[in-house]
């Protein structure tokens, strides 16, 4: 455990490099198969054409410009050392075997550049995608990170996820056979989810002794299904203290192995519907750090009392 009262990104990367490493968000012109028709056209409910992407690709950045610029800003703010690549618009493992390994490789020759995560579906990965990855992890630190969003397959469906958490639990086990690490990502708020559905995915989790974790607020983000849903009057958001305590609880049933790689997004200002209160990114985890000190609370706390399944 460090200083905060849970396992937070930078620590884990100052364990392995003694030094500050900073992920830099890579648009590699990706797609997604709940895009492109293989499974739909409309995506998730809560995502955008654009698909979190920061728009470098369409205009015409390369994968090491957008690198050199990353490491630049990130080294003049916070005295950065070394850096993560990290492709995180749409879907990175979703492609030719030999496409993926040269926009890899790309990234991997850039000076200072200490490894990968790779933003995917659990329902695009493979053997031969594993074996790629895992020929990088001789000389390069490599991370598969999988939009999960909900254990509860009544919301995966209710969101267009297309796919089921039996899909992620297979997924899991075969990175973890390749001896990768995994990061998952998870959504509080949303549509139909009780704080008591929330808790039960952050237990599935914890059984699983998950390597690392992003939490996310569901957010309202212009010209989505969300969007509408909202509009009618049919999806309410989250209010800030309500997800602050969700997020305390969910931390308080994770082992404290976990690496906690993000505990709130990050939405684009011009995009967003709602909530407002989601722009406030600093006051949001500082509420968070206020609230597990005023609980006596931190990550692991109850993670020994949970039931197995």
């Amino acid at each position: 455990m460090t200083k905060k009262r849970y396992y937070d990104l930078n620590t884990y990367y100052r364990s392995l490099y003694g030094c500050r490493v900073q992920k830099i968000t890579i648009d590699a012109g990706m797609t997604c198969p709940n895009r492109d028709g293989r499974l739909g056209t409309g995506g998730c409910i809560y995502c955008n054409e654009k698909g979190s992407g920061t728009g470098a690709f369409m205009r015409g950045e390369s994968i090491q410009e957008q690198l050199e610029k990353g490491k630049q800003f990130f080294a003049k703010r916070y005295n950065a050392k070394k850096f993560i690549a990290y492709f995180q618009s749409y879907t990175n493992t979703y492609g030719s075997l030999d496409h993926l390994d040269r926009i890899y490789q790309q990234a991997l020759h850039v000076n200072d550049v200490v490894g990968l995560s790779i933003g995917t579906r659990p329902d695009c990965i493979s053997e031969p995608i594993l074996d790629l990855l895992k020929s990088y992890t001789s000389t390069h630190l490599i991370w598969l990170e999988y939009g999960l969003q909900s254990s509860h397959d009544t919301t995966l469906f209710h969101i267009h996820r297309g796919h089921n958490f039996a899909c992620f639990e297979h997924a899991v086990e075969q990175t973890r056979n390749k001896g990768l690490p995994v990061c998952v990502h998870v959504i509080l708020g949303l549509p139909g989810e009780t704080h008591k559905m929330m808790s039960e995915t952050a237990k599935k989790l914890a059984n699983m002794n998950i390597d690392g974790i992003k939490i996310h607020l569901l957010y309202v983000v212009k010209d989505t299904i969300l969007d509408h849903m909202y509009q009618q009057g049919n999806y309410a958001c989250l209010e800030q203290d309500e997800y602050v305590n969700i997020v305390c609880d969910f931390l308080e049933l994770l082992p404290n192995s976990t690496v906690i790689q993000r505990l709130t997004g990050d939405p684009h200002f011009s995009e967003l519907v709602a909530p407002l209160w989601s722009l406030q990114k600093a006051e949001t985890l500082s509420m968070i750090d206020r609230t597990l000190e005023i609980k006596n609370s931190w990550q692991g706390k109850r993670h020994k009392t949970i039931q197995q399944f």
